[in-house]
């Protein structure tokens, strides 16, 4: 028997490939999905069924580009939507791979049609549980992406389904999630831990920790941050997205080239913090590429080309991760980097930063800086607030611009300083000229303040 998991970085996302004999099965497979063919073909497997959990909401699903390589039948849960694509999933489905079978399990919570997806051996013995965003390692799927309206009722389905019908199944049996740790599906709250159990989640997963259902629902029943590229992940989901027999090469741009072409588009600069500090192009938005899958769709555009400055030349894993959100338009990359754009005597601008420890200096010399702290909610209440800092939390910055001042001299104050330049590249980009980056953020505040104890 083959299993694997497949994880896409960045994204937190998880890909299962299962196979017997020569048939595979892949559950939740990525829109990059070349890595199931190959992998499958390295043990003279060929895939035969895709399966998919739910329709989802924060990654392009890419069953049909799989189905289109290999001939396998795509089944899709959540059979309540308008599918333009695959065969719908019943309760109870059985299908057969080689000498193993695997079982749909109605599951719903997460979305109202979720299918849950049980692996039994060649025995029949049931070994695993592929769980999608029901259950996670330390966590439980939201509920509120059916409509606000809908969450209490979805917390008490999501509570029905693993309580009734996961957790009964054995304490030994596998959970095999579709995310991991920094899913925006499961939050801050999933577990940094590879592998975990039934028995695991019933005993230490918080989330299950609760004496009632109507407690659990109370605890669940949470509207949370709705990132504006759901909308697309939720179409393209549905109708399939286009075609991609490979992964897009931006072509490399001279910095004249690029900035032509880039004047009808929007610049993407992925280098670090402090090399978008030092000197970037007017305009641009810093979304350094580790921290793209969180918050390249909460502010980039699908209408307008993408024009992509790095700073190692490489543009290869921000590529991957953008049509991973079903970014397709890449308009190119400015060759040779800000190096060559700032040789060829083209104008850039820079951000002014400031470290913790000055900013306390301009406190204890009786100063008011306007600290615009871009934390969450959560990240307030556990880590504690700067005194006199205006809190907007990043997500929530180009719905609110306007509530930041254009008169003061804003110091832009987040985690550590990358969500910081995020929000100042955005408020400069709208016109705000008076930005300073606090780098180091709250964990350097922290770090001052045990070291002065």
């Amino acid at each position: 028997m083959l299993f694997e998991r497949i994880e896409s970085e960045g994204l937190a996302h998880y890909s299962y490939l299962l196979g017997s004999g020569n048939e595979a099965v892949v559950i939740d497979p990525r829109r990059d999905c070349q890595v199931h063919v190959d992998r499958a073909a390295q043990e003279g497997m060929r895939i035969t069924h895709i399966l998919e959990t739910h329709r989802n909401e924060d990654y392009v699903i890419g069953s049909t580009e799989l189905a289109a390589r290999t001939g396998a039948e795509i089944w899709h849960a959540d059979s309540q939507l308008d599918y333009a694509y695959g065969n719908p999933v019943a309760d109870g489905q059985r299908w057969r791979i080689g000498e193993v079978e695997v079982q749909a399990l109605a599951s719903p919570g997460h979305t109202p049609g979720m299918m849950n997806y049980l692996l039994h051996d060649a025995g029949g013995r049931l070994w695993g549980v592929c769980t999608g965003d029901t259950l996670f390692a330390g966590s439980v799927g939201r509920v509120d992406l059916a409509g606000p309206e809908r969450t209490e009722e979805m917390a008490g389905l999501l509570y029905d389904s693993i309580f009734e019908r996961l957790l009964p199944l054995g304490d030994g049996v596998l959970v095999l999630p579709a995310h991991g740790p920094g899913s925006v599906c499961g939050g801050s709250s999933i577990a940094d831990r590879p592998w975990t159990t039934l028995g695991i989640e019933r005993r230490h997963n918080p989330r299950l920790q609760v004496a009632s259902r109507q407690e659990f629902v109370e605890q669940t029943a949470l509207t949370q941050p709705f990132p504006p590229y759901f909308a697309m992940m939720e179409r393209l989901n549905l109708e399939g997205p286009p075609s991609l027999p490979r992964l897009p090469t931006p072509p490399p741009l001279a910095p004249e080239a690029f900035q032509t072409a880039a004047g009808d588009g929007t610049i993407v600069d992925l280098r670090d913090s402090l090399g978008f500090q030092a000197a970037n192009i007017a305009g641009a938005v810093s979304i350094w590429t580790p921290r793209l899958a969180r918050y390249g769709g909460w502010f980039l555009p699908y209408d307008r080309d993408l024009y992509l400055v790095a700073g190692d030349g490489s543009v290869t894993p921000a590529v991957r991760t953008l049509v991973r959100l079903g970014y397709d338009r890449i308009g190119g990359a400015l060759a040779g980097g800000m190096e060559a754009w700032q040789s060829d005597g083209l104008p850039s601008g820079s951000l002014m930063n400031i470290t913790v420890p000055q900013l306390r200096t301009l406190f204890e010399k009786g100063g008011e800086p306007w600290i615009l702290d871009l934390r969450t909610a959560d990240e307030l209440e556990n880590e504690g607030r700067i005194q006199g800092a205006y809190h907007l939390p990043l997500t929530d910055l180009l719905a609110r611009m306007d509530e930041v001042p254009r008169e003061e001299n804003i110091f832009v104050f987040c985690g550590s300083g990358v969500r910081s330049t995020i929000g100042a590249s955005l408020l400069a980009r709208q016109g705000w000229r008076r930005l300073t980056v606090v780098m180091g953020g709250m964990e350097g505040w922290q770090a001052l303040s045990a070291s002065r104890r």
